[in-house]
């Protein structure tokens, strides 16, 4: 893949999935290298008590630490932490991860949203959103929030996804930079992340 522009360097990735996420998630992982050198954020729409499990899987395909987030954790570079089930997970201005209980933002909590639009506010230019496969609009919001804060937003392309309407509602907000496969995604990671 040829190199992709971003406006800074980035400090933060976030990254978004549903239905189809652990196999998306489980190749990115997969393909990061030990140097890696940003935190990513993921909200994953789980069922309840299921945030362990996708814990267990995804920490098996990953040489980077994976965490099911908790309330106040500090923001480690190299660091993948994973929303818990059934609660937001948001970034606060020092760099620090905050959970809450309020009310589902597109049917979802966590909702990708919120933590788009949270991180959006903390980190301005310096964030990469990425929207992968799921089957509602979740991420569309948080998507359209990142570019107004100067963000690079990414979206899978919905032909290579499980399930492309979650991509494709990014798609549709017009502010989507960049369209591209997992493959492609991944190559870019490891560009911004070097």
């Amino acid at each position: 893949m040829s190199s992709v522009a971003v406006e800074k360097k980035p400090r933060a990735v976030v990254l978004g999935a549903s239905a189809g996420g652990i196999n998306a998630l489980g190749f990115l992982f997969s393909e990061l290298r030990e140097d890696f050198s940003l935190p990513i954020l993921v909200t994953k729409h789980v069922g309840l008590n299921d945030d362990r499990g996708m814990l267990r899987v995804l920490a098996r395909q990953s040489v980077l630490p994976v965490r099911v987030a908790k309330d106040k954790y500090r923001i480690q570079a190299g660091a993948i932490y994973l929303a818990p089930a059934d609660y937001h997970m948001l970034v606060e201005g020092q760099g620090v991860i905050s959970l809450n209980l309020e009310e589902p933002v597109a049917h979802s909590r966590p909702s990708i949203d919120v933590l788009f639009q949270s991180a959006a506010r903390v980190y301005g230019q310096e964030l990469v959103a990425v929207v992968l496969t799921g089957a509602n609009r979740d991420g569309a919001d948080g998507i359209r929030t990142v570019k107004h804060f100067g963000g690079t937003t990414v979206a899978q392309c919905p032909e290579n996804a499980e399930i492309g309407l979650m991509p494709r509602a990014s798609l549709d907000t017009g502010c989507v930079d960049y369209l591209m496969t997992l493959e492609e995604i991944s190559a870019f990671l490891d560009q911004i992340g070097a």
